[in-house]
């Protein structure tokens, strides 16, 4: 076993705190198929892809060839920061037999906190292809800048007092086609921010006594239907306006949902958006008469609802319990940053870009001048309410610098976060089961 010790102190680094984006294994692309396969797993010390203190961060690669023949050439890494610029990078002669397998250990020593990306690449005889992981070092160390207007406060104290003039007018209203010998299943109406009409579905279980909430808020242009998954919660998911049933006057598509208005920070239709989510809050404590615990409210949300579940727990106290994944749009001017390294453009700076792209006069000063208004990162120090956050450390939607620059933020000392080190823009059934246990924890559910 060929052994690569390799020290490096990174050229770049953000000042972050590392996770190790532990990345999907990538497997052989033959030169000729018929001879074979190679098979690479790359694995990381630490299984959750994130180091801490003076961790060993390492890699075993395991590599099994299924090959006729022995495999010669080179074994290459790259280090690079998230925002693609050089670390460090060695190469090394590499072979392996005909039908056998073979492991080396890399280890890369740094101090500096940050998220990095490390591939593995091979160029054999027969086979040339990448493994890519991203590791991250003290990821509770990450800092970035809030930049957050003078008038911040002001402007969001004056949007929800104008929520406030608006009469909710609610309507409830039973689905018997929906509901079950269990479950009794309504659909909420109410009149929100610019006197919009927006919906949502209301899931009470039958048995009569008071409930804790599970209060969901929705991703980007997301449909939320009736939640029929637990017994222990009072499901509460509203449609915000252009998302779901709530698209009676805003019907907008996902390539312009998030630039609608983007040059005007007093027309923005995440201002609507996130005072939606308030009127919902308003909803469940004028109902409690429906069997609704007001004490035990807990809002929950992933991507663009991981970005409204936030915004949500800071301007509303009602809220007793957050979790998230993924949070769309966190730390917006580092993901901008981050963004401007990939070779395709994602959400939300796929939208961005071509908006800015097809007007000349828009800046991207312009830009973050309307933008710093709702960047969950500025409303990140408001929330006191204990905080689960979910992130994949292979999500290039929300890289997980951002994410942690957002929690970092977070107003409260009772908080978690938890990597899913081979996700993308998402989390795994783990940490769902996690989430569960965590919650019926802070709620006292046996």
């Amino acid at each position: 076993m060929k052994k690569f010790n390799i020290s490096f102190t990174p050229i770049i680094f953000f000042a972050a705190t590392l996770l190790l984006l532990s990345s999907t294994n990538v497997f052989a692309q033959d030169k000729d198929d018929s001879d074979g396969e190679m098979f690479i797993e790359a694995k990381p010390r630490n299984k959750n892809g994130i180091f801490k203190g003076n961790d060993e961060i390492s890699y075993k690669l395991n590599i099994k060839s299924t090959y006729k023949d022995k495999q010669e050439g080179k074994f290459k890494y790259v280090i690079t920061t998230d925002e693609g610029k050089p670390v460090f990078k060695d190469s090394s002669d590499f072979s392996i037999g005909a039908g056998s397998s073979k492991s080396l250990n890399v280890k890369v020593n740094t101090k500096n906190a940050g998220f990095y990306h490390i591939d593995f690449m091979f160029n054999l005889s027969a086979y040339d292809d990448t493994v890519r992981k991203v590791f991250g070092l003290n990821p509770e160390s990450i800092t970035s800048q809030l930049h957050k207007p003078a008038d911040f406060d002001s402007f969001w104290l004056q949007t929800r007092q104008q929520l406030a003039d608006v009469k909710p007018q609610y309507k409830v209203l039973e689905r018997k086609d929906l509901s079950t010998k269990y479950k009794k299943v309504y659909l909420v109406e109410m009149k929100s921010y610019d006197n919009l009409l927006i919906r949502g579905w209301l899931v009470i279980p039958t048995d009569g006594r008071k409930f804790p909430v599970h209060y969901r808020v929705p991703g980007y242009v997301v449909e939320l239907k009736p939640n029929m998954d637990n017994d222990d919660y009072i499901a509460f998911d509203i449609n915000v306006r252009g998302n779901g049933n709530s698209k009676d006057v805003v019907h907008i598509n996902t390539d312009n949902y998030n630039v609608t208005n983007i040059e005007d920070k007093n027309k923005y239709i995440y201002r609507g958006v996130y005072m939606d989510c308030l009127r919902g809050l308003d909803f469940l404590y004028s109902h409690s008469n429906l069997g609704i615990d007001t004490s035990k409210i807990y809002v929950e949300g992933g991507s663009q609802g991981g970005a409204l579940a936030v915004v949500t727990a800071a301007l509303d106290k009602r809220v007793k319990v957050l979790t998230m994944q993924v949070p769309l749009f966190a730390d917006i001017r580092d993901n901008y940053n981050i963004s401007a390294s990939y070779k395709e453009q994602v959400v939300p700076f796929k939208m961005f870009r071509r908006y800015k792209a097809s007007r000349a006069e828009f800046t991207w000063d312009k830009f973050f001048e309307n933008f710093d208004y709702y960047d969950p990162q500025n409303f990140a120090p408001m929330v006191k309410c204990p905080v689960l956050m979910g992130i994949g450390l292979l999500d290039q939607f929300c890289p997980p610098r951002c994410s942690m620059s957002l929690y970092n933020h977070l107003g409260t000392t009772n908080k978690e976060w938890v990597s899913v080190p081979n996700s993308t823009h998402e989390v795994d059934l783990n940490y769902f089961m996690f989430q569960n246990l965590w919650i019926r924890e802070k709620f006292r559910i046996p």
